[in-house]
């Protein structure tokens, strides 16, 4: 790493977990006017995954911040275009390959040009592209108009989730290279068009070189998170570490040290400007939250170990498939492995961090229930069996 500057500001880790807090969205009142577009802006990246349990993680993400918002609503207001004027109809949001495969905000399009670079140089690839292919695939959206890679001839040859279509290897290849967007997901199928009739020509372009994409990128992750280290900031858009080193002195962030962190930190200077106050949420959390998508920077932030178990073996499971963590007060206070049987919200599995977090983790189950037109909520196992009553009659009294 290259030498630092003098850090601009001390803080101790309580004054960071703060910072980081609001900066994500779960400490002062939120501009429920903006909504859901306003929580992507504001995040700059909301991943996507094909696990749904309560509901599907970008769903979970709005949620999260803005309480029992109609789900109907939070697609739409991702992907629905704007109200056609003098010129076509654009989409808000792009789907795009950032801390993975995340919903970014339309406007960020220039600056994954240097991703977009990096896919078309690439000398290897896991799948074949068939010839003619990628022609076909770019005629026909250009003559249909957005379309499924179902609809555009299949998107698997066998019933093997990894064995694509010479289709569907085309058009991911096309979407990879920036000359097709996902505008939308339907089904949970991605929905293709031409990147130049989805994306607002004024912002159609790969014009910015790395260091441009890079700088930007480093300075929209370093006020989403708030304070961050090198590879807290890396992490956010999967950036290399070098590649942080390069642009962090131009981003507009300014170096801080955080106590107990043991690594020099970053931090937005109008987040330093202003002391983090107002009223904290109440949620249970998605696994893909971006608050907690760095492991070592949730352990370091709330002491709390967090890790996706959908993929362990059931065997191996210590906490549940899709345990959701339970954030209150600016703690991480517990977990929920949640299920629904119709009606009903099941909490399988339940760890809190002490009777103290029996409150919070009613709260948060009786919300979430709420929001997915659950009318009642069953516990089942608690890692504490002791707490499992007192869990049971604050619901129970919630209810009354």
């Amino acid at each position: 790493m290259p030498s630092l500057p003098r850090p601009t500001a001390e803080l101790t880790a309580d004054e960071a977990r703060r910072i980081a807090l609001r900066a994500q969205g779960f400490l002062g009142a939120p501009d429920r006017r903006a909504g859901v577009r306003g929580v992507l802006r504001h995040l700059g990246a909301v991943q996507l995954d094909t696990i749904s349990v309560l509901a599907r993680s970008h769903e979970l993400i709005a949620y999260a911040r803005l309480g029992a918002i109609g789900r109907g609503s939070v697609d739409a207001a991702y992907w629905r275009p704007s109200a056609a004027g003098s010129s076509a109809p654009h989409p808000h949001a792009f789907e795009y390959w950032s801390h993975a495969a995340c919903i970014l905000p339309v406007e960020e399009w220039p600056h994954f040009a240097f991703r977009r670079r990096a896919y078309r140089s690439r000398p290897h690839w896991n799948h074949a592209l068939p010839d003619g292919a990628y022609d076909q695939v770019i005629k026909q959206l250009r003559a249909e108009g957005p379309l499924t890679a179902t609809d555009l001839g299949g998107a698997k040859r066998t019933g093997e989730w990894w064995d694509w279509s010479g289709t569907k290897v085309a058009v991911e290849r096309a979407l990879m290279y920036g000359e097709v967007v996902c505008v939308e997901r339907r089904g949970w199928k991605r929905v293709y068009d031409l990147a130049e009739r989805a994306v607002p020509e004024a912002l159609l372009h790969d014009e910015l070189d790395d260091t441009e994409c890079l700088r930007r990128l480093v300075g929209l992750a370093g006020r989403s998170l708030g304070v961050g280290t090198r590879a807290d900031i890396a992490d956010y858009h999967r950036l290399k570490g070098e590649q942080v080193d390069a642009v962090i002195a131009d981003s507009g962030l300014v170096p801080v040290t955080v106590e107990g962190w043991g690594k020099p930190a970053w931090a937005d200077p109008a987040a330093l400007a202003t002391p983090p106050h107002g009223r904290h949420r109440t949620t249970l959390l998605s696994p893909f939250d971006s608050l907690i998508w760095e492991r070592a920077r949730t352990e370091r932030i709330f002491g709390f170990t967090h890790r996706l178990e959908a993929y362990v073996p059931k065997p191996k499971r210590v906490h549940g498939y899709f345990a959701m963590p339970v954030l209150a007060g600016g703690r991480l206070v517990g977990r929920v492995d949640p299920a629904r049987e119709g009606s009903t919200l099941v909490a399988k599995q339940v760890t809190l961090e002490d009777a103290r977090a029996v409150p919070a983790a009613a709260q948060a189950l009786l919300e979430a229930a709420s929001w997915v037109d659950c009318t009642n909520v069953r516990v089942e196992r608690v890692d504490a069996p002791a707490l499992r009553e007192p869990l049971i009659r604050e619901l129970a009294r919630a209810l009354d």
